[in-house]
């Protein structure tokens, strides 16, 4: 079991048979500089890192077998769990971490209704639709849509956040649509077809599927979150208002390492146009949350000021974490409740 205390942690894998020639830490590369390659300690392997700046982190461990078979996995002798995104992660929590309370809350009871809206260009987008339980689908409600929805759900349970934040008031009863990402890495990487496909037929679609009070408020992480900026700037009154968390805003002088992303171009043209461009329309609430020391820290802070200089009223909020789903669950609140606040005031 690793060992966190205020100063740093100590991993440690039993190797009591001797099967293994070399560990290695795998973890986000903003976590630490330090060497990652453990030493052979007695009847097993150990790693000592100086705390990092964050309150927590996940992991993986790179294991070669002394006959030269290689593997990723999890600690072994880790309990502790993260669902992510590219698969299960073991999790260190360092002293003063403590889980969101309203994990555990009572939330208001929903349902979930399904939606597919045929887009051309892109094939279908699928949705679920949110609601809480007993409301009326003429019912006119503020409408919150989240790329990557199922995702969010399944790794953040945004839907019990809103479920609770609704119960304790801190949220208005709403509905909230969790889109598919499908073809992601194309559609959320400043694509023009996926944005006007989302303003111009999922958005309407969604507005015949249920009654929505007002314009909806956009949320996303990573590319979700650089596909709802883009998308706003495209069709401005689109969109109440924006949650942005961690997006992938890349520009070669932060992020010159992600060069080998398929759509790497067309998101640094993107990005240096929101970044120098004026705002087309009335610039909208946005609340952009971050890890601390994660590799986007840098753009989003860039893309912050920018947003603020060009008249929009946005924060950043930042989170001693990385880039991965607990992460933006963690920063939920009280961001999520402000912003939703100011979009639908």
């Amino acid at each position: 079991m690793p060992r966190a205390d205020t100063t740093g942690v100590t991993l440690h894998l039993a190797d009591r048979d001797a099967r293994l020639s070399a560990v290695e830490l795998v973890a986000d590369r903003a976590l630490t500089r330090e060497p990652r390659t453990f030493s052979r300690n007695g009847s097993g392997w150990m790693l000592r890192l100086a705390r990092p700046a964050v309150a927590r982190f996940e992991y993986q461990l790179a294991v070669r077998g002394s006959d030269g078979s290689s593997e990723t996995i999890c600690d072994p002798d880790n309990a502790e769990r993260a669902p992510g995104a590219f698969g299960e992660k073991s999790v260190v929590r360092f002293p003063g971490y403590r889980a969101p309370a309203w994990l555990d809350a009572r939330g208001v009871a929903g349902e979930f209704g399904d939606l597919v809206v045929a887009c051309p260009g892109l094939g279908e987008v699928q949705a679920r639709i949110w609601s809480p339980a007993g409301r009326d689908r003429a019912e006119h409600l503020p409408l919150l849509v989240a790329h990557d929805g199922p995702e969010y759900v399944s790794l953040a349970r945004l839907d019990h956040y809103i479920a609770c934040g609704i119960a304790s008031g801190i949220v208005p009863p709403l509905r909230l649509a969790l889109l598919k990402p499908g073809a992601r890495d194309q559609w959320y990487s400043a694509s023009a077809v996926y944005a006007r496909a989302l303003c111009e037929r999922v958005l309407p679609a969604l507005r015949e599927a249920v009654a929505v009070g007002g314009e909806p408020v956009g949320m996303g992480a990573s590319l979700g979150a650089l596909a709802m900026l883009h998308a706003q700037r495209h069709h401005p009154d689109a969109f109440a208002g924006l949650f942005l968390q961690s997006g992938s805003f890349f520009v070669p002088d932060h992020d010159a390492h992600e060069s080998g992303f398929v759509r790497y171009a067309r998101l640094v043209r993107a990005v240096r146009g929101m970044l120098r461009g004026n705002p087309p329309g009335r610039p909208v609430p946005i609340a952009l949350t971050c890890g601390a020391t994660e590799e986007n820290a840098s753009n989003n802070r860039t893309m912050a000021r920018a947003l603020v200089e060009q008249g929009y009223p946005a924060r950043l909020d930042l989170v001693p974490d990385l880039h991965n789903f607990t992460a933006w669950r963690d920063a939920f609140d009280p961001s999520l409740p402000r912003l939703l606040r100011e979009a639908w005031a």
